[in-house]
């Protein structure tokens, strides 16, 4: 599957524009969202390739939204990679269980974020 645009969602603007920076210097067409809520929306109506998602916000968290997308007849096909401050093993196995395909800890490094996006490639 080609990774062509890129969703990325997170309610903190620092991190929400540093990995748009990464993803947008490698490449990709960046579009973002700072909550669940809406980027299930731009998920329905952009139609991301990939979508790098903070599990800790506000209204609806990333596991929620991971689990809105997978259940959603336009969304169930878009990878959602996890980039989050949660560093527990349980954290990481509930995330596989919600339908996540990979887990990034925060901090991380631009070398991560692109590595996930070469492994949709």
């Amino acid at each position: 599957m080609a990774i062509n645009k890129v969703l990325v969602v997170d309610d903190s603007p620092a991190d929400l524009k540093n990995i748009r920076n990464i993803v947008s210097e490698a490449g990709f067409s960046v579009i973002s969202a700072a909550n669940g809520r809406e980027a299930v929306q731009k998920a329905k109506s952009e139609k991301p390739d990939l979508v790098f998602m903070d599990i800790i916000m506000p209204d609806m968290d990333g596991f929620a939204t991971c689990r809105a997308l997978n259940s959603g007849a336009e969304t169930k096909g878009i990878p959602v990679i996890f980039v989050t401050s949660k560093n527990q093993k349980a954290d990481r196995l509930w995330a596989q269980m919600q339908g996540g395909k990979g887990y990034i800890t925060k901090p991380y490094s631009a070398d991560e974020i692109i590595d996930q996006l070469k492994n949709f490639r």
